[in-house]
């Protein structure tokens, strides 16, 4: 049901939220609640930015154990930090936690590197897209995903946090003592049972004077994967252990010529964009807010894939009085405070905001669970939705469409030298509409 408002029996006047772990170090540092739980790596991921942050870290809590590190492909002929310091040339660093990544190149004083903010999968960037990846993990993990580690950068755990004004004005010690009596001491806590980890498959990298040839090609993890194999399956595409129940991120394919990378949908665009795949399935919708971002960019939707359909709304709660984008536009203009627009995708409800001529507005971005930021942390929520019932289910109402959004194949306006690659491209090219348009 994601229901993500929680009640407590013992404290009556306590509310609890649900949010994505990466939303609550912002939501308690800007004051919009007083205490938080979540993994010290957002924490952390936070204050490299915003040191002056008022965030205040009140109690590790002993539970989800972890780490990040600095990681490279045994292919990259780097083990130690001094190896990547002494590397010629950029150092490209993906990660989801880009603050961080750019805090430890800086700290290591690399003299030129470019960090690629991700969505998450950064494990599966190097060395092909990256040199380095700033990931989650252990280091029996690691090898999994054909990674060893070259420098630890965090031991992560889960914290109480508080914002700092509220600490002080609020009485909150009742509360706090209540969590800190919870914790279980670590000398009797259960150690988890280990979990046997089937081998992933050799990562085979072509060589080097092929590789002009190899078509590199990414497809989604989560929910579209389903789908996506459908439709590949029904082109005569084989793919082998897509998806994976290993959490491999590298299947293999009967195309000759082809490597495959499963990716977050919503880095397609860019990382087509920046050449590091030849075409991708995504959604049109990440396309779009590409597209928004980088009017120049050469992406290019190339299929429409005619599954995965949703529609991008504007959602309001059901208690504001306005039944369309107008009356919210006269509401806007009456308030003397900014509307707060929350979205996923920051630059469409941007542009939404700009043309619709809501005057006062600020954008706030979230990670997911986008619905528990209406109505009081935010007025206006754009949001993707099949049906629209979990939208109701959460007092929600939609106000308006901005566009429906479905699956498609993206690709690059770039001129490509090799020939035999241009040809493979092609044919997967018209093998897929084939496909599609059987269906």
């Amino acid at each position: 049901m994601r229901f993500y408002r929680i009640k407590s029996g013992g404290f009556p006047h306590l509310s609890a939220r649900v949010f994505h772990e990466r939303d609550i170090p912002i939501q308690v540092a800007i004051g919009n609640y007083d205490l938080g739980i979540c993994g010290s790596d957002w924490i952390e991921e936070l204050l490299a930015k915003y040191p002056s942050s008022a965030l205040l870290k009140v109690k590790n809590l002993r539970y989800g154990e972890g780490a990040l590190y600095i990681a490279a492909s045994p292919a990259e002929g780097v083990s130690t930090v001094e190896e990547v310091r002494a590397k010629p040339g950029i150092i490209r660093i993906a990660s989801e936690y880009p603050n961080l990544a750019e805090s430890f190149a800086l700290n290591l004083r690399l003299r030129r590197f470019g960090i690629f903010p991700l969505w998450g999968a950064a494990e599966v960037y190097p060395p092909e897209s990256a040199d380095l990846a700033l990931v989650s993990g252990t280091t029996e993990e690691l090898p999994l995903y054909g990674l060893m580690p070259v420098s630890q950068v965090l031991n992560v755990n889960a914290f109480l946090i508080a914002n700092r004004d509220s600490w002080k004005a609020k009485g909150m010690g009742e509360i706090v003592s209540s969590v800190e009596e919870a914790l279980i001491p670590a000398s009797v806590r259960p150690r988890p049972a280990e979990e046997k980890h089937p081998p992933m498959p050799e990562i085979q990298y072509p060589a080097e004077e092929a590789a002009k040839d190899v078509v590199r090609l990414a497809l989604p993890d989560g929910h579209q994967q389903s789908p996506t194999l459908q439709l590949l399956t029904k082109a005569g595409i084989r793919l082998d252990d897509y998806p994976s129940a290993v959490g491999n991120r590298r299947p293999t394919t009967d195309l000759p010529g082809v490597t495959i990378k499963v990716i977050r949908p919503q880095d397609m665009p860019l990382q087509v964009a920046n050449g590091n795949f030849d075409l991708a399935i995504t959604g049109r919708d990440w396309l779009r807010e590409h597209l928004y971002q980088f009017p120049s960019s050469p992406v290019k939707e190339l299929i429409d894939l005619k599954s995965g359909k949703v529609k991008v709304v504007a959602v309001v709660s059901q208690d504001l009085s306005v039944a369309d984008v107008h009356g919210l536009r006269e509401l806007n203009a009456e308030q003397a405070v900014p509307l707060r627009v929350a979205s996923e995708y920051v630059n469409i409800a941007d542009k939404y905001a700009r043309d619709n001529h809501l005057s006062l507005y600020r954008v706030v971005p979230t990670w997911g669970a986008s619905e528990a930021f209406l109505p009081e942390d935010a007025d206006l929520l754009i949001e993707n939705t099949q049906t629209g019932r979990t939208l109701a289910q959460h007092n929600l109402k939609i106000i308006d469409t901005l566009f429906e959004s479905t699956a498609c194949l993206i690709g690059s306006s770039k001129r490509i030298s090799s020939s035999i690659k241009k040809e493979k491209i092609k044919s997967i090219i018209k093998t897929l509409r084939m496909a599609v348009e059987e269906i």
